[in-house]
C-alpha cells in the first residue's frame, strides 16, 4: 500500500483535521506499542500499519 492511500484512507476514516493527531498521540498494541508515526518512521508497511489501525478502532470490514 502507498503511504498516499493510507492517508487517504486514515483522513476517510477519522476525518481530516484529526487524522494526522490520533497518528501521532494514540499509541497501539497491535503496532508493538507504537504511535502510527513511530511504526511508520521504524519501517513499518503502510498496508500492516492500517490493519493494525483497523484492528484498534474496529473500521467496519467495507473499509478496510
Amino acid at each position: 500500500m502507498r503511504l498516499t492511500i493510507f492517508w487517504e484512507r486514515m483522513a476517510d476514516h477519522f476525518g481530516a483535521a484529526y487524522a494526522d493527531s490520533f497518528a501521532r498521540d494514540h499509541v497501539m498494541a497491535e503496532l508493538g506499542g507504537r504511535t502510527v508515526h513511530q511504526a511508520l518512521e521504524a519501517g513499518w508497511d503502510a498496508k500492516d500499519v492500517w490493519r493494525g489501525v483497523c484492528a484498534a478502532v474496529d473500521v467496519p470490514a467495507d473499509k478496510r
